[in-house]
């Protein structure tokens, strides 16, 4: 499917499944855009928030490498689902990821037609990327495969059975790099 214009699209979800509160005076209040072709390992996002530079953002992003020569029942599920997390911030004023106004939201959309399924996650074809690290706790030896380097993160597992959920410094994941032997 070749990329194709995404704002009837926004307006059409807008009206039918969030009673055009993301619209204001005929102009969405949240950018819609097709990525730059660098998006590989998302179908799509949405931010909110200030740039490094410290202008104001509000968008949602499409990757064009992944849904482009998917149906268009792909891009329309994936539109959906960021459209609910603008909706959940912009108009509901919450800060929530997949949490109870998502899950209701998203099943009252998918209750109510059969062209798209909105989901938490997808299931397109992405290219899968080889971790390079491999986490690993100091506590229980519980090790996973990680693609990038994450700051003082604990093994929720000891967490919760040993101090009762709270974070604590002795599980803090040691990372080495990722080798194919372990």
């Amino acid at each position: 499917m070749p990329l194709i214009p995404l704002l009837p699209i926004f307006h059409r979800f807008n009206r039918q499944y969030f009673d055009g509160l993301l619209v204001r005076d005929s102009k969405p209040i949240v950018s819609i855009r097709w990525s730059d072709g660098r998006l590989r390992n998302t179908a799509g996002f949405y931010r909110h928030g200030k740039k490094s530079n410290g202008t104001k953002v509000c968008e949602i992003v499409l990757s064009s490498p992944i849904l482009e020569n998917l149906p268009s029942s792909a891009l329309e599920s994936t539109l959906c689902h960021e459209m609910i997390h603008a909706w959940i911030d912009l108009v509901l004023k919450v800060s929530e990821g997949h949490g109870p106004n998502f899950n209701a939201r998203m099943k009252l959309i998918n209750s109510s037609q059969n062209q798209f399924q909105v989901h938490i996650r997808h299931q397109f074809p992405v290219p899968l990327k080889k971790p390079k690290w491999l986490a690993i706790c100091p506590s229980c030896g519980l090790s996973s495969p990680y693609k990038r380097l994450v700051k003082r993160i604990a093994c929720k597992k000891c967490c919760d059975e040993l101090y009762g959920g709270r974070w604590h410094s002795s599980c803090v994941l040691n990372f080495e790099p990722f080798s194919i032997e372990k």
